[in-house]
């Protein structure tokens, strides 16, 4: 693996990371429009992700940037302070991101370029 490669992934594993926090806040304030746009902002970073660096790993690096993003804005503090509150925006944004992730990284590679069936020559 390649210096460039790497700095590629953690590019995008910050990426997914911003996104994710974005989404937080957004989802949460404007709610319904404020959901749909985080998922879709989302839905934009892997696949978006995943087009750029040409493989599937460049979709799960946003995701995964996303997840950890998420999960610890979903951890209480001592003082009883959280970002989530416990409703349906927050569920669907959770649980809809985790599903665009999937689907993003499961993605087939589009079409390959087309040429002679026959064989090249070594």
């Amino acid at each position: 693996m390649r210096v460039g490669r790497v700095a590629v992934y953690a590019g995008l594993f910050v990426l997914g990371a911003v996104v994710g926090v974005a989404g937080a806040l957004v989802q949460g304030g404007f709610f319904p429009a404020g959901l749909l746009l985080a998922l879709v902002g989302a839905a934009g970073a892997f696949y978006g992700g995943g087009r750029a660096a040409g493989t599937r790993a460049g979709a799960v690096a946003p995701a995964a940037g996303w997840l950890v993003a998420v999960m610890l804005l979903t951890a209480t503090r001592p003082e009883g302070d959280f970002l989530f509150g416990a409703g349906l925006g927050s569920y669907a944004y959770l649980l809809g991101g985790m599903a665009v992730a999937v689907m993003c990284a499961t993605l087939g590679r589009g079409p390959q370029p087309t040429g002679s069936a026959a064989r090249l020559a070594k």
